[in-house]
């Protein structure tokens, strides 16, 4: 077999790269792979129990000395993966004696869902215009279920949250708070938990950039009244168990909302 170095064409090196194509890449702003944290490990080990089917909801993970051992990291690694699975929801730590003790698989999506969105919102790092967009899409859905399957609690759910809404009482803050139980109510009635759990999620994510614009609103007692009215459109069209123009209503409310709130912006900067 004849040598490479005699039959590669010139400017090749055995491999039959182009040298000068590897210069090139090499003068890129190449830097060292950091090494997977050892909670990140235990997550993952974690992750794929689950996806697997081997840990389910109600299931208890083995106490941190004997999974640190099993995974062969530290009891530091384990105690920090168990923190972060907490703050999403994946976890639960029960203190006590017995079965009901320990690090339990748990399903909380609604309230990880929440927290992880109102960070994101508040950080700017989804364009508030996409929020609201993927927010009347997600409405529309939960509204036009709620048409079809809101039973007697679900609609004297909604009924309270008006009647807060309508109070003489009801300051700038007490009506957001209103108004928020309000979408989330009709969410709650759609009968649908993932379509409830992210419109309950982008809605609570969207609290206090709403109060805020509340708060440079001037003429706060029309705006009010007409918030109110729409509401209570939404609500009769829920009742009457007609899905389209629940839909409609509410995807009319949100886009009406928006324009007339220019300064939901920065909650931070407080009311002026």
């Amino acid at each position: 077999m004849p040598d490479r170095s005699d039959t590669d064409p010139p400017g090749t090196d055995p491999s039959g790269t182009d040298p000068s194509s590897s210069a090139r890449t090499a003068d890129l702003p190449w830097a060292p792979v950091p090494k997977a944290r050892a909670h990140e490990l235990v997550i993952e080990a974690i992750e794929e129990q689950v996806m697997a089917g081997r840990l389910k909801v109600g299931d208890t993970l083995p106490p941190e000395r004997e999974l640190a051992a099993m995974l062969r990291v530290s009891r530091a690694g384990v105690r920090e993966a168990i923190r972060v699975l907490e703050s999403h929801g994946a976890l639960e730590s029960r203190v006590g004696a017995g079965t009901s003790s320990g690090t339990v698989i748990t399903a909380m999506p609604g309230t990880a869902l929440t927290r992880l969105l109102r960070l994101h919102v508040g950080l700017a790092n989804f364009p508030l215009g996409d929020v609201v967009e993927l927010r009347i899409a997600l409405e529309r859905a939960s509204a036009g279920l709620a048409a079809h399957n809101a039973d007697d609690g679900d609609l004297d759910r909604m009924r309270e949250t008006l009647s807060r809404m309508e109070s003489a009482e009801a300051d700038r803050e007490i009506f957001n708070d209103a108004d928020t139980d309000f979408h989330v109510a009709i969410a709650e009635a759609a009968g649908n938990r993932l379509v409830a759990d992210l419109t309950t999620a982008i809605r609570n994510s969207l609290r206090a950039q709403i109060l805020h614009a509340f708060h440079r609103r001037e003429s706060w007692e029309d705006l009010r009244g007409r918030l109110l009215d729409q509401h209570r459109e939404i609500f009769a069209a829920v009742e009457a168990g007609d899905a389209d123009r629940a839909a409609a209503l509410i995807e009319q409310h949100i886009r009406f909302a928006v324009s007339e709130l220019p300064h939901m912006g920065r909650p931070e900067s407080g009311p002026e």
